[in-house]
């Protein structure tokens, strides 16, 4: 084997286990996203600073996921295509909360963005078992 060859393949299987990783991430991150907006609206309080960055913060681990995914595409296509739905379902999942909750009260943003959220790792679970 060439070691141009070997490098592709190494550098596919690299991207390939960062890809994974970052999905479990995002779960986890997700999980614990939603509950914390969840104790926030049972209290009745609306999104806090810290909770909206940690959104934001979700949203670009989102696209960085995407991207990374792009990236394997072109080598390795998944063995479903529902699992590049997840993937953009996933990554519109805020932007779509963020328009439903623009004019309602403090409380009912933080519980819609934490069942987001929730959905968001359930997206994530989904988008995982059928890569």
């Amino acid at each position: 084997m060439s070691p141009r060859i070997w490098v592709s393949l190494h550098l596919v299987d690299v991207v390939l286990s960062l890809h994974g990783r970052v999905a479990t991430a995002i779960v986890l991150y997700l999980s614990i996203v939603g509950l914390w907006g969840l104790w926030l609206g049972l209290r009745g309080s609306g999104p806090t600073p810290s909770f909206i960055g940690a959104l934001v913060i979700f949203e670009v681990a989102a696209v960085a996921q995407g991207l990374l995914g792009i990236a394997l595409l072109f080598s390795l296509a998944p063995s479903q295509s529902l699992h590049i739905l997840y993937g953009f379902a996933l990554a519109l999942a805020i932007p779509l909360a963020a328009t439903m909750v623009r004019r309602r009260e403090g409380r009912t943003a933080s519980l819609t963005f934490g069942l987001m959220a929730l959905f968001g790792a359930g997206l994530a679970i989904r988008g995982i078992t059928t890569a």
